[in-house]
């Protein structure tokens, strides 16, 4: 990727420098992070691309520009573009009820009491809809969480190990609900759920439809739900955080890779991922292709919690990709609403996730400029780097 002289976007290139130091000296010389890969991107140029440590220590292989990475739920952020392009098409509107599209799950049930398979149930308030899928308030849960009878029974029926989406469905449509939709936000599987709405309102598979609609017109050559033999020595190690010692490498998949995951199973690099962001940034368009509606991307990064609250307020999760304080929730993405309430720089409107190995992404369409982080460490909790990360870049701007 080119990379251009940062102070002609405003952005001061002897205080971006700071990243590099700071990552290395706190991060990356003591093995925290065995290798990270940054970009900062602002009006539609790279004013920022480096990497640190290796993309695979045991063999000591540098990390490479062009290395692929689990993305993980960084693959949310795609499956909910790709739902909402047929929306657009009026292939369904967000208050649709699932079960139109899924009839096993038209009886689905909440949890009152009582461990798998005996369970004391009530009848929702309402019927799930679409918009709670794509919310994360539709009462489906994770099996990582631990913390409640409903995913126990995640991990008793092995759901997530489904070896196909319909399968996956129809698990689910035996299981109970941790709430009413639309009482509560919990991080879950209801990205993994669009996935398969995207395959039954298309008629197309996944991985598809990604190709057709997306991957395609973004030049995203390397972004698939596996990695190809012949790319394998670009694919970066997994590693797992180790309390006072160093990563463990991971040799066993993190996530299934048997069914195409949406919510969190894509392989992808940093100029693939670049594209995709330039297109958001960009309003939905990219090279003169258009990829969704102005209009549309401004319904997804407003807040949808209901009376404007912050993730505190209606979260029932134990488990997120962003701190909680002055941060909402639109359609696939979290919304920044109160940067002083979450104590970060940033602006009002800011919106992005991240991924369970660490990885994170970052918009902010009023200065323009967005950030991709990539590295390969779960879980994705262990280190502050994302609120970090603001810091560093957002100190740079400057003054108009």
């Amino acid at each position: 990727m080119k990379v251009v002289d940062p102070d002609s976007l405003g952005l001061d290139s002897v205080v971006l420098e700071n990243i590099r130091q700071y990552l290395n000296d706190t991060y990356v010389d003591d093995g925290k992070y065995v290798g990270t890969m940054t970009l900062v991107s602002r009006k539609g140029q790279v004013a920022y691309l480096d990497s640190l440590g290796f993309m695979d220590r045991e063999n000591k292989r540098p990390m490479q520009e062009d290395a692929i990475f689990r993305i993980y739920s960084m693959s949310k952020a795609i499956t909910s573009i790709a739902i909402m392009q047929l929306y657009e098409k009026s292939k369904f509107r967000l208050d649709d009820p699932v079960y139109w599209y899924i009839p096993s799950w038209k009886n689905l049930r909440v949890y009152q009491s009582g461990v798998y398979p005996n369970f004391l149930t009530s009848r929702p308030e309402r019927h799930m809809t679409i918009r709670d899928l794509l919310t994360h308030m539709s009462g489906l849960t994770y099996d990582f969480m631990y913390k409640s009878n409903v995913d126990a029974a995640y991990r008793k029926t092995k759901v997530q190990q489904a070896e196909t989406l319909e399968e996956f469905v129809e698990i689910l449509s035996t299981l109970p609900l941790e709430f009413s939709p639309g009482n509560k936000w919990n991080y879950s599987v209801s990205t993994d759920v669009l996935g398969y709405l995207v395959e039954v309102i298309s008629g197309m598979k996944l991985e598809e439809y990604f190709n057709t609609n997306i991957f395609e017109p973004l030049n995203m050559e390397d972004t698939s739900f596996s990695c190809p033999q012949e790319k394998v020595d670009r694919l970066a190690s997994l590693y797992e955080h180790v309390p006072n010692g160093e990563p463990r490498l991971l040799e066993i998949p993190f996530l299934n890779t048997k069914m195409a995951s949406g919510g969190g199973g894509l392989f992808s690099t940093m100029a693939d991922y670049h594209n995709f962001c330039s297109m958001l940034l960009n309003q939905g368009e990219f090279n003169g292709k258009r990829l969704i509606g102005r209009k549309t991307l401004e319904l997804m990064t407003v807040n949808h919690l209901p009376n404007n609250q912050d993730l505190t307020e209606m979260s029932e999760s134990a488990f997120s990709e962003t701190p909680y304080a002055g941060v909402g929730f639109g359609l696939g993405f979290s919304v920044m609403l109160d940067p002083a309430k979450s104590q970060t720089t940033s602006d009002i409107g800011e919106y992005g996730w991240g991924g369970a190995a660490s990885t994170v992404f970052m918009i902010n369409p009023k200065e323009d400029m967005f950030i991709i982080f990539l590295t390969q460490l779960l879980p994705s909790s262990t280190y502050q780097v994302r609120r970090e990360l603001r810091s560093l870049v957002y100190s740079s701007l400057m003054p108009e």
